[in-house]
């Protein structure tokens, strides 16, 4: 299996998702995107000008956070620091639309990179990836999803089951902190105690655990749906009293969550996917507290399942009942502290400006 075959990719199908369109609701809402990914491979294109047609659908996106998705890396030169071309590659993209002229979105904004931890040598990774970006650069992202079922699995990432309690994965993660570095979280729900541990042993170094805590709906799991919410839950309890962490809400077109969104005749309305993810997401909320939670798209991996404006929609009406200092932390505050995003400008609404980079979709 390739990494592109991999359980949590399904295909983008503009025709399909053009069968369903709907008003922005709230658009003077003002939202970080807290996850967001640029990359050019073969069938898999989506740079600055697509993704820039996908928020230029009338809600207020002021930023963009960049997590690695193994993008650009370099050619040559030693293995270990390949990685810092994917660094370089988003402050690139950063740098344009920094320029203005491409709207008054901050794609970018702030860069989540790559590095093995394990590696004796990581502290050279770490060095270089700062430099490359060294007003961006704000964490580092290695993915730990194990499961027992090996068709669940990345290729693309070596892991083990006990990688997070390894001697060398933790000699590596101690140098975050030194370097002023956050840690992006990509695990499955049922590896939770297992960052839980880390994140009591570190709790100077600042966690985000990704997508919503790693639900998984299909392989054997499709038939445990409610014992997996029950693990899930009592995971993000645990998890949650490490005043460290924080959690991110999204990702939960992607297929292996389960709520096949992507396999329907028709696109979900918000109103459709706000049902099915409020479960979740609410108790999320709840345990987390909204300073602690960020809202993301995980663009383009979720567009299988929708459009980023209906993705929008969707998080709006769940939010609906709460109050505006709230919303304001679920859509754009907690990601801007937790990533330090400086002088944010959070003026009236900018939505109607049309980027230069823009181009119509079907």
């Amino acid at each position: 299996m390739s990494a592109a075959t991999h359980p949590q990719h399904a295909a983008i199908r503009p025709e399909w998702l053009a069968l369903h369109q709907e008003p922005v609701l709230d658009p003077d809402q003002i939202i970080v995107d807290a996850h967001c990914h640029l990359y050019d491979r073969p069938g898999h294109r989506y740079l600055l000008s697509e993704m820039l047609a996908d928020i230029t659908g009338g809600h207020d996106v002021r930023a963009t956070v960049y997590v690695q998705a193994r993008a650009m890396y370099r050619a040559d030169g030693p293995q270990r620091m390949r990685v810092v071309g994917e660094t370089e590659f988003a402050n690139g993209a950063a740098a344009m639309s920094a320029s203005g002229a491409y709207g008054p979105t901050r794609v970018c904004a702030a860069i989540v990179g790559a590095a093995e931890l394990r590696d004796p040598g990581v502290h050279e990774v770490l060095e270089a990836q700062l430099a490359a970006a060294p007003n961006r650069f704000r964490g580092i992202r290695q993915s730990a999803s194990w499961d027992g079922d090996g068709s669940l699995l990345n290729p693309a990432y070596s892991v083990t089951e006990d990688m997070l309690e390894s001697t060398q994965f933790r000699e590596g993660f101690r140098l975050l902190a030194r370097f002023g570095l956050s840690f992006d979280a990509l695990l499955f729900f049922h590896q939770l105690p297992r960052l839980t541990a880390l994140a009591r042993a570190f709790p100077d170094t600042p966690i985000v655990l990704n997508h919503t805590g790693g639900i998984l709906g299909i392989a054997a799991y499709a038939t445990r749906k409610d014992e997996v919410f029950q693990v899930w839950r009592d995971g993000l309890r645990a998890l949650a009293k490490c005043e460290n962490v924080a959690i991110k809400l999204g990702g939960l077109g992607m297929r292996m969550c389960g709520f096949g969104l992507h396999d329907r005749e028709r696109p979900s309305s918000s109103h459709e996917i706000a049902l099915a993810w409020e479960p979740w997401i609410l108790r999320c909320i709840d345990i987390f507290g909204p300073a602690r939670c960020m809202f993301e798209l995980n663009f383009p991996v979720d567009k299988c399942s929708y459009s980023y404006s209906v993705g929008l929609n969707a998080f709006k009406r769940i939010a609906a009942s709460f109050g505006q200092d709230e919303k304001d932390d679920l859509f754009y505050r907690s990601a801007k502290a937790f990533y330090r995003i400086a002088d944010l400008d959070i003026s009236p609404a900018k939505h109607s400006q049309r980027p230069r980079g823009a181009v119509d979709r079907p």
